[in-house]
């Protein structure tokens, strides 16, 4: 179902429509690897150490560089960040999010989503993020991007999203949104 929904007195006037032909803002990837814990499914978050979002809790993941496709970069940016080898037919293409900051535009970016169930290694911290397991219904939302708790619930479900989202002036809140797989903020 396709969703619109606006909070405040923000408007969504300026939305336009992804022209995928410009590369207008970076293209990024998220990888939410998840397992079966003791008490139920957990996902492997960290705390960002450096770069957009340091202090937030968030999945691995980062830009393309060069030529990648988003699968090469998720298989990259996993090993790099939390030292797991994941193999490209694990990673579960879940959908893209827009991501739109008006009043900070070069924070702006579109990334690819994935969640990934298979892999080989041991989780391991490194520069640019501290892993560890969480259970899914511990998900801390409030350390995570605000837009986290409209659509990370649904993907974690084996939900799909695709939709952009519009950040507040603060450039932390989300003024509102467009698309689908997003729902009511948990």
């Amino acid at each position: 179902m396709q969703r619109a929904y606006v909070i405040g007195s923000a408007t969504l006037d300026h939305m336009t429509e992804r022209d995928e032909s410009k590369t207008q803002h970076p293209a990024v990837v998220v990888v939410y690897l998840l397992r079966d814990g003791p008490d139920g499914p957990e996902v492997l978050l960290g705390e960002k150490r450096r770069g957009l979002g340091t202090g937030r809790v968030v999945g691995p993941g980062g830009k393309r560089e060069g030529t990648e496709t988003a699968v090469e970069t998720a298989v990259r940016e996993v090993a790099e960040e939390v030292g797991l080898h994941v193999d490209p037919a694990d990673l579960e293409a879940r959908g893209t999010l827009d991501y739109r900051f008006p009043f900070r535009p070069s924070w702006s970016q579109v990334s690819d989503v994935f969640v990934c169930r298979r892999w080989q290694g041991d989780p391991s911290g490194g520069d640019e993020l501290e892993p560890r397991w969480v259970p899914v219904r511990d998900v801390p939302y409030d350390a995570m991007w605000d837009d986290a708790r409209y659509w990370l619930p649904a993907v974690l479900d084996g939900g799909q999203v695709d939709a952009r989202v519009v950040f507040a002036e603060d450039n932390a809140s989300v003024a509102g949104f467009t698309g689908t797989g997003i729902g009511e903020p948990v």
